[in-house]
């Protein structure tokens, strides 16, 4: 009862510490939620963007009539000028007619493109506030790392991964930010300045959907590495004086061709033309490979450059999204502009393909003047392009955060607490796993501080220890990400996480789980010597030994940690390791979960209750799964 009085205690403080912070939401965003719920905002949208692509579906196949309608007509007046029943030009019409429906039907299809990819956006932002998601999402798979302290144990990558939950990012770098940003927890400064971003872009639900319609064009076409190596790669034409000559050829030609047309000699041109190819001759090879590597590239720059534009013609009070829009300047200039300056000059390229158009142009070394644009360009932006990612991709994390925190109105951003970083603090009520369903979800209050600095938490099988521990390490992760919590109110200090919940042996390394579980712990108490205190949450800590050594082990690790000021839970359904609260007292505290049987079925209510669990139901659940029991012996 002592630890339940002191729970609500904590909650009441708790609530009238954070909710000042909590309430702080724009104009904006308080008259969106006043007005609609998430789930009704998208289904309103939803309903309008399928008669959208209803009504762009009707104009597509209307317009694609049009053209074999007018195509037919082409046909017959060919047919008919052929034979001399027509003048040829009767053709005219019927081509300026196409080229105009032509125009008119791409512009169509871009529309019905963008129209499907709302849908679609709408669709999974609804799968996840009626927890359909698993599945609809990128799950993160290449972050997985089983020897980091604490992601696998968390169930923060793969499917159903609190990943796939969060992301809504297209590209790489945005994906890959919000991972680094789940594996690693950020300063008391960066998590406040990412939770005023997040609380900007949460009522930013046009700006979101934008972001949504240009998704799938970016994660098919912009392709990080190769992008980045091109950006970065060494000059390939040098030395720069080369380019004025060049202009000088240019320049020299024009003139002669002025000479010729005055005096009708051709030979001083021709003698020009010819030197001209002696210069250019030895660097053919580089300008052709300037030219097919630009232009191998120009495609994933212009589709990142609709995401830049998004996010360049924002208007934001966030300074970190301030920030994010003034790394996208380059050189004076926006990088979405940059982007189309280097766009136009592969479109000029594109047109040396056509062969009139080459021989006009190759006198005036227009292929050679684009190539050594295209390296200025590199010079000018190229090491830029990098900070364009990362900044696109911190604005896509931040997009996903705030997507969350609009689809979970009732979750809260929790209160990260500045100042000195010791005595450890984690102040939870009403905790819940943001990875289970409304449904299912019990919510647990949990207090640790100065005070109370361990929970022993006992229980019987699937009685609710371990998905306590993930609830705990769950919040804290999304805590120091900047994101909301799943919980009515949550003060913490500046921690660092370590768990054993998915400690496993390994054949492949010829590691047993009890040699990877003291070899987790022991870096575990490496971290709890920095200057930040450990969260840990060790579950069935040292299940691979004897009770004695298990009972004496885990006494001494928990008070080396303690020591270190060190909070954490750890579990166990061994009786006699509930122990250890009373050899760790006055610093820590048995809590425990329990069942009861009913009409024959075992039950659980999932509610965290103070002491130590007095019974277990190891041998009801042989029974209950048919496995006969002989006790007699």
């Amino acid at each position: 009862m002592v630890v339940v009085a002191r729970s609500l205690r904590v909650r009441e403080a708790s609530l009238s510490r954070i909710a000042p912070r909590n309430r702080r939401r724009t104009a904006a965003e308080a008259q969106c939620w006043a007005v609609t719920t998430p789930s009704a905002e998208y289904s309103r949208r939803l309903e309008q963007r399928r008669a959208e692509e209803k009504r762009w579906s009707r104009q597509d196949a209307r317009l694609a009539y049009a053209r074999l309608a007018v195509f037919a007509v082409a046909v017959v007046l060919l047919v008919l000028a052929i034979r001399g029943n027509a003048t040829p030009w009767l053709l005219a019409p019927p081509a300026v007619v196409f080229g105009a429906l032509l125009h008119a039907h791409d512009r169509v299809l871009r529309r019905l493109t963008s129209s499907r990819r709302a849908i679609a956006f709408y669709e999974r932002g609804l799968a996840r506030i009626e927890d359909r998601w698993i599945g609809t999402g990128e799950p993160g798979d290449r972050f997985a790392d089983e020897h980091h302290l604490y992601a696998h144990d968390l169930d923060l990558f793969g499917r159903g991964s609190l990943f796939e939950l969060l992301s809504v990012a297209a590209t790489p770098a945005g994906e890959e930010t919000l991972a680094a940003w789940l594996k690693s927890p950020a300063a008391v400064d960066e998590v406040r300045a990412r939770q005023d971003a997040v609380a900007e872009l949460t009522a930013a639900l046009d700006l979101r959907e934008s972001l949504g319609r240009a998704a799938l064009d970016v994660r098919a076409d912009v392709h990080t590495e190769p992008l980045l190596r091109w950006a970065e790669h060494p000059r390939l034409l040098s030395p720069p004086w080369l380019a004025w000559g060049a202009r000088l050829f240019t320049a020299v030609v024009v003139v002669t061709i002025g000479l010729v047309a005055v005096t009708r000699d051709i030979t001083p041109l021709l003698v020009v033309l010819v030197a001209q190819s002696l210069f250019t001759w030895p660097l053919v090879r580089r300008i052709e490979h300037v030219l097919h590597r630009a232009a191998a590239v120009t495609r994933d720059l212009d589709t990142l450059a609709r995401l830049l534009t998004l996010i360049e013609h924002g208007t934001f009070e966030a300074p970190l999204l301030r920030s994010v829009q003034r790394r996208l300047g380059s050189g004076g200039s926006g990088a979405s502009h940059a982007i189309r300056r280097l766009h136009w000059l592969i479109e000029v390229h594109e047109w040396q393909h056509n062969n009139a158009f080459l021989v006009l142009t190759l006198p005036f070394l227009v292929g050679t003047h684009i190539a050594w644009a295209i390296e200025s360009w590199r010079a000018r932006h190229g090491a830029a392009v990098r900070q364009w990612l990362a900044a696109a991709g911190e604005f896509e994390a931040l997009a996903s955060l705030a997507a969350y925190r609009y689809e979970h109105p009732d979750d809260p951003f929790p209160e990260v607490t500045a100042g000195p970083e010791r005595p450890a603090r984690f102040e939870g009520t009403a905790l819940g796993h943001p990875l289970l369903p409304a449904a299912r979800l019990v919510r647990n209050d949990v207090a640790l501080d100065e005070t109370t600095r361990l929970f022993v938490v006992s229980g019987s099988n699937m009685s609710g220890k371990s998905t306590l521990l993930r609830t705990v390490g769950t919040n804290a992760v999304l805590a120091f990400a900047g994101a909301p919590v799943r919980a009515r109110s949550l003060r913490l200090s500046p921690l660092v996480l370590g768990a054993t919940l998915r400690i496993q042996d390994s054949l492949q390394e010829g590691r047993s789980r009890f040699y990877a579980e003291i070899t987790r712990i022991r870096e575990l108490a490496d971290v709890a010597r920095g200057s930040r205190p450990l969260l840990f949450l060790l579950d069935e800590l040292f299940h691979g030994t004897n009770s004695h050594d298990r009972l004496v082990g885990a006494s001494g690790v928990l008070r080396s940690l303690l020591d270190r000021g060190a909070i954490g839970l750890v579990t166990t359904h061994d009786l006699a390791l509930t122990a250890i609260a009373d050899n760790l007292a006055p610093h820590a505290a048995n809590v425990h979960f329990e069942e009861w049987f009913d009409a024959g079925e075992m039950r659980f209510d999932y509610r965290l209750k103070p002491g130590r669990v007095t019974r277990s139901n190891a041998l009801a659940l042989m029974r209950a799964v048919g496995l006969e029991v002989d006790t007699d012996g």
